[in-house]
C-alpha cells in the first residue's frame, strides 16, 4: 500500500460514526396536536413513558420533529402553572332586568327557588316600579353553588351582532338577599375592522379568586350590554392539581441482619412518587417504616414513618402517607412493628408530569424516551412561555397535545451506554512516530552495510 493511501485509510477509520438521533432512544410516541396554530403545546406523560425513562431527572425524555432534530422542551411538575390545563366549568345563569347605574337592586325584586344543596331551580324578577318593567334583560344571575374552589375569572360567550364594548359590575352573595361588590377587571369587547377581530371575553377577579354561591353581573350601560349565551368559571390555580395515580407493587419477604422481617419492592419506572399506602387483607393495624434506594449498591434512605396504617370493616381505613419529597427511586422497602398477617401490597401515588414543547422545525412531532446515550439539552422554554402568557394574558396556556401509540426505535440497545470511543488520533500519532523511526533505522542500516558514512 502506498503511504498516501495508508494515511487516507487511517483517517477514514478515525472519523466518528454518525448515529441517527432517533436510534439513541428506545421508543417514540407520535404527538397529536389539538390545533395547528398552537405554537407551544403540553402533553401529559403516561405510565409507558415513565416505564421507559432511565434518567432519574427524566433527561432522556424529549420531543423531536419530523427530521429527528430536538425541539425546545421541558418537563414540568403538575402543580406548576405551565403544566396545568385551563380549569373551566360551565355555570347555570339567569337573565335579569338591568337596573340603571347606581341602583343595582332598585326597581325589581328577586324571587327564587333553591334546592337543598343551594342550586337554583327557578329565578323570577318581579317589577316593583313602573319603569323597571321596561329595562332590558341584560343583567345576569350566575349560580356558582356547585363550585367548591375559588373562581379566578368568568369567561362569557355571546351571540354575534353589532360592535361591543361593555363594562360590567360584579356582586356576590351566599343567600340571594345580601349582596357585596366584587373587585374585578376586564370588559367585554368584540370589535372588527379591515378583516381583523378584537375580542375580550374574560372578567377577572383578584389573585385570590372569588368564592360565593351566587354572582350577579350588571352592565354599566344596559343599552350596550352583550347578549350572553354561555358562562364558564375559570377556577383558581390551586384547583387544577392533577389527581393521584397509583402503582401497586407486590414484594418479597426478606430477613434483616437484626432478625427482623421486611418486604422489598421494585418500582417499574421513573415515577415521581409523592405518597405511600399499604394494603393488607382483612382488619389490621400496624406501624410501618418506608425506605427507598435507587440501586443495590446504595444504602437505604428513610422516606416515611413510623406511621400507622389500618383497616376496620368495609370502609374505615387510614389515609395514604405523604412523603417528605418526590422520589424516583427504583427499590422500596417496608418494615412493620409486629407480625404481618399476609403479604402487604405497597401502593405508591404520583401525579403525572407534563412535557411542554415549542413547535419548532417540521411536523409531525414525537416524544421519545429511554436512553443511556442521549440527554435533553437545557432550553429557555419556561421563560419563553411566561413571556407568551404576559403578552396573551394570564389565562393563556400551551395548547393540548396527546400521545399516540408507542413504537420502537433503538430498543434495548439504546438503553446500553455507548462503547468507549478509541482515541484514534493518539494511535495515528504513535503510528507515524514508529513508522518514522523504522524508516530512519532502515536508512542507517543500509549505510552501515554499504560501508559509507553520511556526508557532513
Amino acid at each position: 500500500m502506498k503511504p498516501r493511501l495508508f494515511v487516507l485509510a487511517v483517517l477514514t477509520l478515525a472519523l466518528p460514526l454518525a448515529a441517527a438521533p432517533r436510534q439513541d432512544y428506545a421508543q417514540q410516541w407520535p404527538l397529536r396536536l389539538s390545533r395547528d396554530d398552537g405554537g407551544a403545546y403540553r402533553v401529559v406523560l403516561d405510565p409507558a413513558v415513565y416505564a421507559q425513562a432511565q434518567s432519574a431527572q427524566l433527561r432522556d425524555v424529549e420531543v423531536i420533529d419530523a427530521s429527528g432534530a430536538s425541539v425546545p422542551a421541558e418537563v414540568f411538575a403538575p402543580e406548576q402553572p405551565l403544566a396545568r390545563a385551563p380549569q373551566r366549568r360551565a355555570l347555570p345563569w339567569f337573565a335579569l332586568p338591568a337596573a340603571p347605574s347606581g341602583g343595582a337592586a332598585q326597581g325589581w325584586e328577586l324571587i327564587s327557588e333553591v334546592e337543598t344543596d343551594g342550586r337554583l331551580r327557578r329565578v323570577e324578577a318581579r317589577s316593583t316600579a313602573g319603569d323597571a318593567a321596561k329595562l332590558p334583560q341584560t343583567a345576569l344571575l350566575i349560580d356558582a353553588s356547585a363550585v367548591r374552589a375559588p373562581i379566578q375569572a368568568l369567561q362569557l360567550q355571546w351571540a354575534p351582532g353589532a360592535a361591543l364594548d361593555a363594562a360590567y359590575s360584579v356582586e356576590a352573595s351566599d343567600d340571594l338577599d345580601q349582596w357585596r361588590s366584587v373587585s374585578s377587571s376586564g370588559r367585554l369587547v368584540d370589535l372588527q375592522r379591515d378583516g381583523q377581530r378584537l375580542q375580550q371575553r374574560r372578567i377577572a377577579f383578584d389573585t385570590v379568586g372569588e368564592q360565593a354561591r351566587y354572582l350577579r353581573l350588571t352592565p354599566q350601560d344596559p343599552q350596550r350590554a352583550a347578549q350572553i349565551v354561555a358562562v364558564e368559571a375559570e377556577l383558581a390555580a390551586g384547583a387544577a392539581s392533577a389527581p393521584l395515580q397509583w402503582r401497586e407493587l407486590k414484594g418479597a419477604r426478606v430477613e434483616l441482619k437484626d432478625g427482623g422481617i421486611a418486604f422489598e419492592y421494585r418500582l417499574d419506572g421513573r415515577f415521581p412518587i409523592q405518597q405511600a399506602d399499604v394494603a393488607l387483607p382483612g382488619n389490621h393495624a400496624l406501624q410501618w417504616r418506608l425506605d427507598s434506594r435507587d440501586s443495590e449498591d446504595e444504602g437505604w434512605r428513610a422516606q416515611a414513618g413510623p406511621w400507622m396504617a389500618y383497616a376496620v370493616g368495609a370502609g374505615d381505613r387510614s389515609a395514604a402517607r405523604q412523603l417528605a419529597g418526590v422520589s424516583r427511586d427504583r427499590l422500596w422497602r417496608l418494615r412493620a412493628s409486629g407480625a404481618v398477617p399476609g403479604e402487604p401490597v405497597l401502593r405508591l401515588g404520583y401525579r403525572p408530569e407534563v412535557a411542554v414543547f415549542l413547535a419548532q422545525g417540521q411536523p409531525p412531532y414525537a416524544l421519545v424516551a429511554g436512553s443511556a446515550r442521549a440527554a435533553r439539552a437545557d432550553s429557555p422554554l419556561a421563560q419563553l412561555v411566561e413571556a407568551l402568557r404576559k403578552s396573551r394574558g394570564d389565562d393563556w396556556r400551551p395548547a393540548e397535545a396527546s400521545l399516540g401509540a408507542a413504537s420502537a426505535l433503538g430498543g434495548a440497545e439504546a438503553l446500553q451506554p455507548m462503547p468507549a470511543k478509541r482515541d484514534w488520533s493518539s494511535w495515528l500519532l504513535w503510528a507515524v512516530l514508529v513508522a518514522g523511526a523504522v524508516i530512519v533505522a532502515g536508512f542507517a542500516m543500509s549505510l552501515l552495510r554499504s560501508g559509507k558514512t553520511p556526508e557532513a
